[in-house]
């Protein structure tokens, strides 16, 4: 026997008012996915020392050329506020003040996967793509890698290339040639 169960997905302003409210706190560590409140994974330490120096990195080569983020929201769609690791975004000179940015808004999103790989190849890569972002990158600890999405397309990136250290990329919206070895550990 097949049990059919309906869903009640929540919209981005249904969720943002969850935190208004008190029923959702900024401890929490969650984020809204195609309708549906998921918990992130907790970040270690390997995690948040290689956001800090990607961070570090980009904001550097990108001063007053672009926003670089740190997990900080982005609005998708009407029900997706996913919180990359890191987003590099188009510049605005209120630094997006008064609302999230949206996906229109943004150049590059950037995942940091220990633990998480899985969910951000599965769960959130899809919604990045159905979402139009032209480039994602993840950083893949446990393989020491760096994957490259881009070429987004029905809800899937057709072009995927992973890299190691001693190789570079090419990052076209910058016109910039990028050694892995100085994002990767």
């Amino acid at each position: 026997m097949t049990v059919s169960v309906k869903k009640r997905l929540l919209d981005v302003e249904e969720y943002q008012q969850m935190f208004v409210a008190g029923i959702l706190t900024e401890d929490e560590h969650v984020e809204l996915i195609n309708g549906e409140i998921l918990e992130m994974s907790p970040i270690g330490n390997q995690h948040a020392a290689l956001v800090d120096r990607i961070n570090n990195y980009l904001a550097h080569h990108l001063y007053e050329k672009a926003i670089v983020r740190v997990q900080s929201p982005i609005i998708l769609d009407h029900h997706s506020e996913p919180e990359p690791d890191l987003s590099v975004l188009s510049w605005q000179d209120d630094f997006y003040r008064d609302k999230h940015p949206g996906a229109e808004a943004v150049i590059l999103l950037i995942e940091v996967a220990d633990s998480s790989l899985e969910y951000d190849r599965e769960i959130k890569l899809p919604a990045y793509a159905t979402a139009k972002i032209p480039m994602v990158w993840i950083f893949n600890i446990p393989e020491s890698c760096m994957e490259i999405y881009e070429q987004p397309i029905s809800g899937k990136y057709t072009h995927r290339q992973i890299l190691r250290a001693g190789e570079q990329f090419y990052f076209p919206a910058f016109d910039w040639v990028i050694q892995v070895e100085k994002l990767l550990f």
